[in-house]
């Protein structure tokens, strides 16, 4: 019964880890249109470091994407530089995107390995009734 509750432990750290992994993705995608305003520099895209062990996964760290920002010529927008550039986040919506493809697939298969443990628990219980 032991091996069973690592086993619950386990997908259950997976679950948080991609959990949080998801809230990063679609932060990201939410502020993939900001933009250069005044002082303020446009969202920093952020990513998760995660570790597994024999405990099960962690989330090590949420670090940003030091990549430069992108800058576009558009004389007419008024939070253009002195150049005339709009410089925007460096958020990559299609990156992001397949990011949460993969992050849900994960999910998933920690959702399924959760239940079949839960299955095997269940079973064992019911092995001495009769």
């Amino acid at each position: 019964m032991n091996d069973l509750n690592s086993a619950l432990r386990i997908t259950g750290s997976g679950l948080s880890a991609n959990r949080t992994w998801m809230n990063v993705i679609s932060t990201n995608l939410a502020n993939a249109n900001s933009v250069k305003t005044g002082n303020t520099m446009p969202w920093r895209r952020q990513d998760v470091e995660m570790q597994g062990g024999p405990e099960g996964v962690s989330v090590v760290a949420i670090t940003q994407d030091m990549r430069a920002f992108p800058s576009k010529y558009d004389p007419t927008n008024p939070n253009r530089d002195s150049n005339d550039n709009v410089i925007s986040s460096n958020v990559d919506p299609l990156t992001e995107m397949t990011n949460m493809i993969a992050a849900s697939r994960s999910y998933e298969a920690n959702v399924e390995a959760f239940n079949t443990v839960k299955g095997m628990i269940k079973s064992a219980l019911n092995i001495g009734k009769v």
